[in-house]
């Protein structure tokens, strides 16, 4: 009885430091895109997604697919850093659903000369060849 407990404990605690690197390695992928944010870098700031066709993007104007796609409008609706401002997200749930997904629910805040802007999002991360990317994103 006593090696099945040990057996179980550390299996739990095995999961348990898994999920806590993979919540440390998005942390760090979204803090690298709040950098290249502020620095104007939309290029820099979409490595965080999958560079795929059918990467998923919700937004206003309803869903758009492609990471091309994506970039484009991105481009096209902050042509310069007036119109970026600067970034910061707040998470407010990390949560995993398998060993290769997670989801994230976050606010996120421009501070602009045009006008601040501020929104929710949800983001769908997927472990893709061991890294994580944004598979799919709803922003509003």
């Amino acid at each position: 009885m006593k090696k099945y407990f040990t057996l179980i404990t550390l299996f739990i605690c095995l999961i348990s430091v898994g999920q806590n690197t993979d919540k440390q390695a998005i942390q760090q992928l979204l803090d690298k895109q709040i950098i290249a944010w502020n620095q104007g870098n939309i290029d820099a700031f979409m490595l965080g997604y999958w560079e795929n066709d059918s990467l998923l993007f919700m937004g206003k104007n309803g869903p758009t697919y492609g990471y091309t796609t994506t970039l484009n409008n991105y481009k096209k609706n902050y042509p310069d850093t007036s119109h970026m401002g600067q970034l910061a997200f707040t998470i407010t749930r990390m949560q995993p659903l398998n060993v290769d997904h997670y989801f994230i629910i976050g606010k996120f805040y421009l501070k602009r000369s045009i006008g601040d802007a501020s929104g929710n999002f949800t983001l769908l991360f997927r472990k893709i060849k061991g890294v994580w990317k944004i598979i799919a994103d709803h922003t509003s």
